[in-house]
Order: C-alpha cells, then sequence, then structure tokens
C-alpha cells in the first residue's frame, strides 16, 4: 500500500493521516482475537484499572507471533518508511483498549517519553494505530491538536504522580500543562480522530494528544505500532525491553498473504 501525494500533505500539514479499510473483517477478527490474548497475561507489561481489568499492555509483539507479524506488515511499515525517508525500526508496540469507565489518558506527545526517558534523540517517528473497533465520537476517540507536531518537543510537562494509575500507566508519561494545552489548542485547535474497524491511523510521534472516559457500553480497542527511523535509536535503557527497544535491525515488510498465514499456525 502507497500513500498519495495528498496524504504525505497531510501528514506534513496536519501532523496525520487515515487510511480506512486497509484490514478486511477476518483480518481484524484475527487481531482482536489475538489482542485479547495478550491482555489476559499476568506480567508487569500489562497495566490495569482499578477494578483489575486490562487497559494496555506494551510489547505485543513480543508476546504473540500474529501481532508480530503485524509489527512487519507491508501496509504499515512501507508508508512509515515513504513519511521518514528511511528505513525503520519498531521502538514501541501496545494494545490499548478502553471500556466503560475506564481510565483516560492525559494531554502527552509519545515522544515526549521516548526522548527524555529512552533516549531517542530526534523528533522523528510514527505512531501507527490499528483500529479494531469502529471509533465515533461517543466512544472516547483520540483527540489530538493538529499542527502541534511542528512544535517538536514541548517542554512544559512533567510526570504526575498523584495520576491513579501512576504506578502501572503513566509513571514515565509528560503530561502536557494546562496552560501549555490551552495554547496549543487556541492556535491550533482540537479534533477527534474517528475510524471504522480495519483502518490505520499514521501519526507523528510529536502530535499532542490524549483521550477522554469512555462512559459509551461500547469498547475501543486499538493496537500501537510506532516506528523510528534506524539512525534516530535510543541511547538509555532505563525501561524494559516491553517499554522500549533493544533491536534496531531495520524492518524487512512482510506481505498480507504471510499475515494471514501466521494466523493460521
Amino acid at each position: 500500500m502507497d500513500l498519495t501525494e495528498a496524504q504525505c500533505q497531510e501528514f506534513e500539514d496536519r501532523g496525520w493521516t487515515v487510511l480506512s479499510d486497509v484490514f478486511g473483517p477476518e483480518e481484524v477478527e484475527l487481531l482482536t482475537d489475538a489482542a485479547l490474548d495478550v491482555l489476559e497475561r499476568p506480567g508487569p507489561e500489562v497495566g490495569r484499572e482499578a477494578d483489575g481489568s486490562p487497559h494496555v499492555s506494551w510489547g505485543m509483539h513480543l508476546f504473540n507471533e500474529q501481532l508480530a507479524v503485524l509489527c512487519r506488515h507491508e501496509n504499515l511499515i512501507n508508508p512509515s518508511r515513504t513519511l521518514l525517508d528511511n528505513e525503520v525500526y519498531v521502538h514501541q508496540s501496545r494494545i490499548n483498549i478502553k471500556q466503560t469507565n475506564g481510565s483516560i489518558v492525559a494531554w502527552h506527545q509519545d515522544f515526549g517519553t521516548y526522548h527524555r526517558v529512552d533516549g531517542v534523540p530526534h523528533p522523528k517517528g510514527v505512531m501507527i494505530a490499528v483500529f479494531l473497533d469502529d471509533v465515533t465520537e461517543v466512544n472516547a476517540p483520540l483527540l489530538a491538536v493538529p499542527g502541534s507536531h511542528k512544535e517538536g518537543l514541548v517542554s512544559t510537562a512533567s510526570v504526575d504522580p498523584s495520576s491513579p494509575d501512576f504506578e502501572q500507566v503513566s509513571k514515565y508519561r509528560y503530561d502536557i500543562t494546562d496552560e501549555t494545552m490551552a495554547r496549543l489548542v487556541d492556535q491550533y485547535g482540537l479534533e477527534t480522530i474517528t475510524a471504522s474497524a480495519g483502518s490505520v491511523l499514521f501519526m507523528d510521534m510529536t502530535v499532542v494528544h490524549g483521550s477522554t472516559v469512555n462512559i459509551s457500553p461500547l469498547r475501543r480497542l486499538l493496537l500501537y505500532v510506532n516506528v523510528c527511523p534506524v539512525d534516530n535509536r535510543g541511547e538509555t535503557y532505563e525501561r524494559p525491553e516491553y517499554y522500549a527497544a533493544r533491536d534496531f535491525t531495520p524492518i524487512v515488510p512482510v506481505s498480507s498473504e504471510e499475515f494471514q498465514l501466521a494466523g493460521q499456525t
């Protein structure tokens, strides 16, 4: 799958672009089954709500072969290589599930943590989201500030030890301050990112984004594959491998046929 000139321009101008119908219903079902299986793991890579239900799992490609193959899928990797004009590696993968009355995700940039904690030097990378559920305005869609990637690293951000999910989820997340958010939204605006199951979002890692609580009965399940150019690798290893890459080998894309075969083994 190749990006059009218009999609590349949208990514450059707004900070993201969404491609519809990248994965069909059978592929979505394969990925959903794999994701829900990984979310049942008892290990520290799974962050949980107060009631014990899973909210996020980091390093999904380390724990499931179907998800590992997804992280090399040509429909994710080839567009990323186009956008970054380079070969790429997976810095982090994760599963994010928003169930009814689950956690919020405060305003942040993924690159904020990757730079401050993992030592990724340059604000250059792509956050890829694969939609496994229909995401509309009612089930806590991603909220993002278009154009905020043009600011690079937003300096007024800090870790919040009082966050309810601090020990499991937000201990490495640098939240954007209220004052900075007000300025960014006043300057650039704020938008929801909605799409049907099977769609894929390509977003610059420096876009400021977050999401609110899902008060609907509708689940919101997304898979994230965050890639960086191979010459923009992490230089510190404070966090475990399921948070931040140790393997910086350029990804060799796999075909849709290979992806489907992985689901049959």
